[in-house]
C-alpha cells in the first residue's frame, strides 16, 4: 500500500476526473486511447489506467511497460492479448471477452488485438505513471548497421524495410497502410495472415503458445518516456 502524505481536505483534492479530457493517442473515431494517472486525479496513489478503444484487426503495438505490471480487463468487443514469456521463451496468446481479463507482468514484451469491432479495453497499472517502451521506436532508432551485424543481415534490405516507420505507432496499423507496397509497416499482414482469422474459429477464452502471424516479435532493451 502507497503511503499518503495528501492533506485530504485541501482545496486542490480530486476525487473525480473524465477520462475523455485526457486523450493519450488518437488513430481515428474508432482507434484511440485516452489516459489516467496522478497528474489527472491527484488522490490515485500507485495505480493508473488507459482506456482503449479498438476496431477489428488494431494493434496496441508491441511495447513493455518497465515499471508497472498491467491488467487489461475487456469491457465490450473481443480481443488477444499475447505476451512472450521471457522464462520459458514462449509466446503465449490469451483471447478475451467481455468480463474476462489477462494479466501481463512488469517488463514482459505484449501487444493487444481487436479481433471484433467496437472494442473496449481497460488496461490497469500499478504505477502512477507507466513507462512505454514501444516496438516501433526500437526499430525506428537502432541503427540499421547494428541490427545487420548483431543478427548477420543484409543491411540495405532491413534498412529499406523499417524505413516507412518514421514515428511511435501505438496503433497500428498505420492509416492508409497496404501490406507489400511502400507505405506498410515492418511484415504488415495480409488479410489471410491476420491474427483475427487465425481465433476466430478457437474457444473465447484459453491459452496458446503458437506466434501469432504477420507480427514482428523483438525484445525490447529501449528505454522510453511514460505519459509525459
Amino acid at each position: 500500500m502507497a503511503v499518503s502524505y495528501m492533506d485530504y481536505t485541501a482545496p486542490n483534492v480530486q476525487f473525480t476526473y473524465d477520462l475523455k479530457n485526457n486523450n493519450l493517442f488518437t488513430k481515428d473515431s474508432r482507434n484511440f486511447i485516452n489516459a489516467l494517472g496522478i497528474a489527472q486525479l491527484n488522490t490515485l496513489g500507485n495505480v493508473s489506467l488507459l482506456d482503449i478503444y479498438l476496431s477489428t484487426g488494431n494493434v496496441v503495438e508491441p511495447h513493455t511497460h518497465q515499471n508497472a505490471s498491467e491488467l487489461v480487463y475487456c469491457i465490450s468487443g473481443a480481443a488477444v492479448v499475447s505476451l512472450i514469456n521471457p522464462f520459458s521463451k514462449k509466446l503465449m496468446n490469451f483471447p478475451i471477452q467481455p468480463g474476462q481479463v489477462a494479466n501481463v507482468p512488469q517488463g514482459w514484451w505484449h501487444y493487444e488485438i481487436a479481433t471484433v469491432d467496437n472494442t473496449h479495453l481497460l488496461a490497469i497499472f500499478d504505477a502512477p505513471v507507466p513507462e512505454f517502451i514501444a516496438g516501433s521506436d526500437m526499430l525506428r532508432l537502432t541503427p540499421a548497421s547494428v541490427f545487420a551485424h548483431t543478427y548477420c543481415l543484409d543491411e540495405a534490405t532491413w534498412k529499406a524495410a523499417v524505413a516507412p516507420i518514421k514515428q511511435t505507432v501505438v496503433i497500428g496499423p498505420p492509416v492508409g497502410c497496404k501490406p507489400g507496397q511502400a507505405n506498410r509497416t515492418v511484415n504488415a499482414p495480409s488479410h489471410s495472415q491476420h491474427p483475427v482469422t487465425h481465433y476466430q474459429n478457437q474457444q473465447p477464452y484459453g491459452q496458446w503458445e503458437q506466434p501469432a502471424n504477420g507480427y514482428p516479435q523483438f525484445p525490447a532493451p529501449v528505454i522510453g518516456n511514460g505519459w509525459g
